[in-house]
């Protein structure tokens, strides 16, 4: 039983050793304009820079300076679980699955107007709703009202 006793103290002590994750948002890349971030790729939407939003992917990374973006608008699509319904209970057809999409619009540095959609994880979206507000001073359009119930809380 005395042997127990240390568990606690040495999980502690490896917490503070463990790397804090990443900064951003999680989110997939769904399409846009921008030849230089894949279609369907994770990416991690970095916000912490002082005067540049950072788009981390692979292993590469795309500086959009928060000055050049023109345009953030938040929406959401709702599907019903219909296939799970069929196959295991029509309670499934109570849920909903919420997919939670940011568009960004910026002007790249030739002067062209662009365009990103993600799919952004949603223990992330309120998050990265509120820190484009912030960075860039721009509001958020929301496509209807329950993106805007969603997006703020």
């Amino acid at each position: 039983m005395e042997q127990l006793g240390w568990l606690p103290v040495i999980g502690i002590l490896f917490s503070f050793a463990a790397p804090a994750g990443d900064p951003g948002a999680r989110a997939q890349v769904i399409g846009g304009t921008e030849s230089s971030v894949p279609v369907k790729s994770h990416v991690r939407i970095d916000l912490t820079g002082v005067d540049a939003l950072a788009l981390h992917f692979d292993k590469e990374q795309l500086r959009i300076p928060y000055i050049k973006i023109n345009t953030l608008e938040y929406g959401q699509s709702v599907s019903r679980r219909y296939i799970e319904a069929v196959v295991f209970s029509p309670v499934f057809l109570l849920s909903k699955n919420h997919k939670h999409f940011v568009t960004l619009g910026f002007v790249d540095a030739g002067g062209r107007q662009q365009a990103l959609v993600f799919r952004v994880e949603k223990g992330d979206i309120r998050g990265l709703l509120a820190g484009l507000e912030a960075r860039t001073g721009r509001r958020v359009e929301y496509q209807d009202d329950e993106a805007r119930k969603a997006g703020k809380g």
